[in-house]
């Protein structure tokens, strides 16, 4: 893949559940691409590591750097605060870095909204069906089986925001929706032709909200 003067900034978002923190670790082994790593308030899950998942801080500490205006962009989700500090992100992109954001959609519109003078390039991460999502929630770890009921109620608020998106995938089969966001990333930095049908994608939302 070409190395452009600057990054390019790539924002993975999904309803909880669908994949998208895996894809982003995958598309972070490819040469020139870096993860954004968030601020969160909630607690690690097992096996994440502090400062290469995420920075995880206090309320009070997360209050204090939105008063010192030091987040690209914040959000709460699920009663917990998320946010991408802005200096690390900028560093990267003006070495030619391509930046990766595992972001809700809270977060990718307030980027969009900032205009930054960097290609950007988003992706929202459908899952096949609402059975499917159910199961990949349920299989995480004890404290999230309890609030599996409630991020499918929030499900169907997410999934209204596709439309905000460059390009949405259906996450099937994980390697194939990998190979998917990898062709159109490509399509774009070359300005090449794009697999993509848009009216598939509004039939399959239908279905999951139906």
């Amino acid at each position: 893949m070409p190395i452009q003067n600057d990054g390019i900034m790539i924002i993975l978002s999904s309803p909880s559940g669908a994949g998208k923190t895996t894809l982003v670790n995958l598309l972070s082994k490819l040469d020139n691409f870096e993860v954004s790593i968030s601020h969160t308030t909630r607690e690690p899950r097992p096996n994440e590591i502090q400062e290469k998942d995420y920075f995880f801080v206090t309320e009070d500490k997360f209050q204090r750097l939105i008063k010192n205006e030091e987040f690209l962009e914040y959000a709460r989700v699920f009663n917990n605060f998320y946010g991408t500090s802005r200096t690390p992100v900028i560093d990267k992109l003006n070495k030619g870095k391509n930046v990766l954001f595992d972001i809700d959609w809270q977060g990718a519109d307030q980027i969009r909204n900032k205009k930054l003078d960097y290609k950007l390039i988003t992706f929202f991460i459908l899952p096949p069906s609402k059975d499917v999502l159910f199961e990949r929630l349920s299989n995480r770890d004890m404290k999230d089986k309890l609030i599996a009921d409630e991020r499918m109620k929030q499900f169907g608020r997410d999934v209204l925001h596709w439309i905000n998106y460059d390009y949405v995938v259906i996450n099937e089969n994980l390697q194939e929706c990998y190979n998917k966001i990898l062709n159109l990333i490509e399509a774009e930095i070359n300005n090449g032709s794009k697999d993509y049908d848009q009216d598939f994608i509004r039939l399959h939302v239908e279905k999951l909200i139906s």
